[in-house]
C-alpha cells in the first residue's frame, strides 16, 4: 500500500489531471466541458469532488454527494471514482473509499453506496475486498431534452 496518499478537495489546478482520468473510464471530456462541470458540483450544497494525490501528482478522483430518499437510506453516493491505471493496487483506491466513508459519518450517514457498471469486474472485485455488499440491480434509463 502506497504510504504517502494526500486525499484533499479538487481545486481548478486539477482540472487537467482530473480530466485524463476521467478519459480513462471513458468520459473523454473537452477542457471546457470539466471546468463547466466541476464548478456546478462545486457549487452544490451536498457535493465534494476529492483527488488523491502522490508523489507530487493526481493519482485519482472522486466525486460524492448526501442523498436524502424515501426509497433507499439516506446515504453518501459514490457518484465517480478513479484511480490512474498506472497506479492501481497501491491503496489508493482504497484511501479514496476511507474518505468517503469518513466524509458521511462526519455528516452524520451510516452507509456510503455507489454504482459500478456491469463489466467492471475487477472494480468489483475491489468493492467487495472492502467489505461492500451487492444489494440491487438496475437499468439506467434516460431521455436527452435538446
Amino acid at each position: 500500500m502506497t504510504d504517502e496518499v494526500a486525499v484533499r478537495a479538487m481545486t481548478e489546478a486539477d482540472l487537467g489531471a482530473v480530466r485524463a482520468l476521467l478519459a480513462q473510464l471513458g468520459y473523454d471530456l473537452e477542457p471546457d466541458e470539466v471546468r463547466r462541470r466541476f464548478a456546478a458540483i462545486a457549487g452544490a450544497a451536498g457535493h465534494a469532488v476529492l483527488v488523491a494525490e502522490t508523489a507530487g501528482r493526481v493519482a485519482g478522483m472522486m466525486h460524492l454527494f448526501a442523498r436524502p430518499a424515501f426509497d433507499k437510506p439516506p446515504e453518501v453516493v459514490v457518484q465517480a471514482i478513479v484511480v490512474a491505471a498506472a497506479e492501481r493496487r497501491q491503496g489508493i483506491g482504497k484511501r479514496l473509499m476511507e474518505a468517503a466513508e469518513s466524509w458521511a459519518a462526519g455528516r452524520g450517514y451510516h452507509s456510503v453506496s455507489l454504482y459500478s457498471q456491469t463489466l467492471r469486474a475487477e472494480a468489483h472485485r475491489f468493492y467487495d475486498r472492502l467489505g461492500y455488499e451487492r444489494v440491487a440491480t438496475s437499468h439506467l434509463f434516460r431521455r436527452a431534452l435538446d
